[in-house]
């Protein structure tokens, strides 16, 4: 635990996930935090499926420093279940279909792998999977999997934080924020503020922001649905080219499409479509269509999260480009940047906006 030498009078600018842990965490090191997000803003926050996945692609490959990640998240969404008194962690095997022998094949070679002993189950429990999916080829279990119910972490953090005076739900203008030497003067909702720094955790719309607008800012859009099936719902996440992340009450986050070139955020006909297609091809019961929702996530061409401060505006910083794997990626990534902030600890150079 942090033990801050003096109290710091922090802004966090968006209240997703990346602005809620960092927000946390300095809370927690004893400092004063507000938090600003746009009420109208569809943050990806709301529609991610909050997946824990430690083996990703078609090549079967450890996520970045999954070893460090996994004990962070789970200590980090343990305090957060504790202090905010909602579930937010759900241990759930991962269960991903193999296509072919080349599937296999690859599977099998990479279990050989000591750096991947544990994370490989070569044959997984399928649970219910037989009884309301077509069968595949051969099924493969990724082990410590799991899900974050991000948009609960979310909503429930927001309301503490409002109950206490420290939300603004306003849109913040950029020429409402003044970097004057160690400190930041800050207009909200017409009201002036002054606090010590500002950190901004916007998501995609960071491309606009001025001051960190030259970093490569990326933005890939998904689109969802959220289903309902009569049948008992899976116990496990399923990967058959979409994913079908159980939800409880028998419902489903089934997705998702991924779009670098789009013209605006809303859901779209085409690739609900596409969905529902893919959907057809894994779910042998019926099911009802309750929701479809879409997003776009932060995205750094590298792959990587954006974190430091501002090369010429000390005050100000930004935690960034969580991507993908946001709830695994966060706990960990916020802890460097408070570190950072705290004490000057160096930023692993793969996250360090320095790189660019």
């Amino acid at each position: 635990m942090y033990l801050a030498a003096k109290t710091i009078d922090y802004l966090i600018v968006g209240q997703g996930l990346a602005g809620t842990l960092i927000g946390y965490r300095l809370e927690r090191a004893g400092h004063h935090v507000d938090y600003v997000d746009a009420p109208e803003q569809r943050a990806a926050s709301s529609v991610a499926a909050g997946i824990i996945n430690p083996i990703t692609g078609r090549r079967f490959v450890k996520s970045w420093r999954i070893d460090e990640l996994l004990p962070a998240a789970r200590s980090l969404y343990g305090e957060l279940e504790a202090l905010l008194g909602v579930q937010l962690w759900y241990e759930l095997p991962l269960i991903r279909t193999l296509f072919n022998r080349g599937d296999e094949n690859d599977w099998l070679a990479r279990g050989g792998d000591p750096a991947y002993a544990g994370y490989l189950i070569d044959d997984p429990a399928l649970g219910r999977i037989p009884e309301l999916t077509q069968p595949a080829y051969a099924y493969a279990g990724v082990g410590h999997s799991a899900r974050v119910d991000v948009a609960a972490l979310v909503s429930a953090f927001r309301v503490r934080q409002r109950d206490a005076g420290r939300f603004h739900a306003v849109a913040l203008a950029y020429p409402d924020v003044v970097p004057e030497g160690a400190s930041v003067r800050v207009t909200l909702g017409g009201d002036p503020r002054r606090y010590d720094r500002v950190v901004f955790c916007e998501g995609w719309l960071a491309r606009h922001n001025p001051w960190f607008g030259y970093l490569p800012h990326g933005g890939t859009k998904g689109e969802v649905l959220i289903v309902r099936t009569a049948a008992p719902a899976l116990d496990r996440l399923f990967k058959h080219r979409i994913f079908l992340v159980p939800q409880g009450r028998n419902t489903y986050w089934v997705g998702a499409t991924n779009a670098n070139r789009f013209d605006d955020d809303s859901p779209t006909p085409t690739n609900r479509q596409y969905l529902e297609d893919r959907l057809r091809e894994v779910l042998t019961v019926p099911y009802e269509i309750l929701e479809h929702q879409s997003a776009v996530r932060p995205t750094v061409r590298d792959r990587r999260p954006l974190l430091g401060r501002h090369p010429k505006h000390p005050a100000l910083s930004i935690f960034n480009g969580l991507g993908t794997k946001g709830a695994s990626l966060a706990p960990l990534t916020s802890r460097w940047l408070v570190d950072h902030l705290e004490d000057g600890t160096a930023l692993p150079p793969e996250v360090d906006l320095a790189r660019f």
